[in-house]
């Protein structure tokens, strides 16, 4: 996360002097198309900062479905309702240590976008499309180690393309969505198996309250102490979030 940090500043801190020119309209036009000695276009400078405040609005949804956000904060939501928890860890606190375990986790894939596509861009060795082009690998990797085949199949069948040979030459509009598919379904498997030891819990509780002839007592009032001590015996926290790590593979 620091490198990525002290990458954002160092961009910040290049595209002061550019705000500055073109806070003055008569100083540079505001599109402008070049072609340098290698043929590449190139646009002025106005435009480049549209078009990356424009990018900007789509940092969460890519942080979001692009990554393994949602996989984590699904298994979270999952896992506080299992314990018969309903605001508890908040939804704030949630989305915070899936966040952070996302850095955790796509610190790899992050790294290598810096090294190959952000630190040439910035250092004048590519332009903003080869840049791009480049950043696209490693996350098309990360997202194809995590789709399944038949997701992949499926959106792939619904564009009806049929330039596509292999999984890594599908386009990120295919990916996108069938990786988010793929990532729906793991995460529900895994709440699946999280939630039978707490349901067992419940079903013990309910029986023996019948039994008593207490049916007037809530179960789940009875169940949680006995759900948040069997939690908390067995490690629970260190438990999810190491098998969450585990799930995609070290990747």
């Amino acid at each position: 996360m620091m490198s990525w940090l002290r990458v954002l500043l160092a961009a910040a801190l290049a595209l002061l002097p550019m705000l500055a020119q073109a806070a003055d309209p008569l100083s540079i036009p505001a599109i402008t198309l070049s072609t340098d000695e290698q043929g590449q276009q190139q646009y002025t400078v106005s435009l480049q900062i549209l078009l990356i405040m424009t990018a900007l609005g789509f940092i969460p949804a890519i942080v979001m479905l692009m990554t393994s956000f949602t996989r984590i904060v699904i298994v979270f939501s999952i896992l506080r309702q299992a314990l018969g928890l309903q605001q508890t860890p908040s939804n704030q606190v949630l989305v915070g240590i899936a966040l952070f375990l996302t850095f955790f986790i796509m610190a790899p894939t992050f790294d290598e976008i810096n090294r190959d596509a952000v630190q040439p861009y910035l250092n004048e060795q590519l332009g903003a499309v080869e840049a791009l082009d480049k950043a696209q690998v490693p996350i098309k990797r990360f997202m194809l180690a995590q789709t399944r085949e038949s997701d992949l199949e499926l959106f792939v069948r619904l564009s009806q393309r049929t330039d596509i040979a292999s999984p890594e030459e599908a386009p990120l509009t295919i990916l996108v969505p069938a990786f988010i598919t793929s990532e729906l379904k793991t995460a529900f498997q895994i709440g699946f198996m999280i939630f039978i030891p707490f349901l067992v819990i419940d079903l013990v509780v309910s029986s023996v309250l019948m039994a008593m002839g207490m049916m007037m007592l809530s179960p789940l009032i009875v169940s949680l102490p006995f759900k948040l001590m069997l939690f908390v015996l067995v490690d629970g926290w260190a438990l999810i979030i190491g098998t969450l790590a585990a799930s995609f593979g070290g990747v």
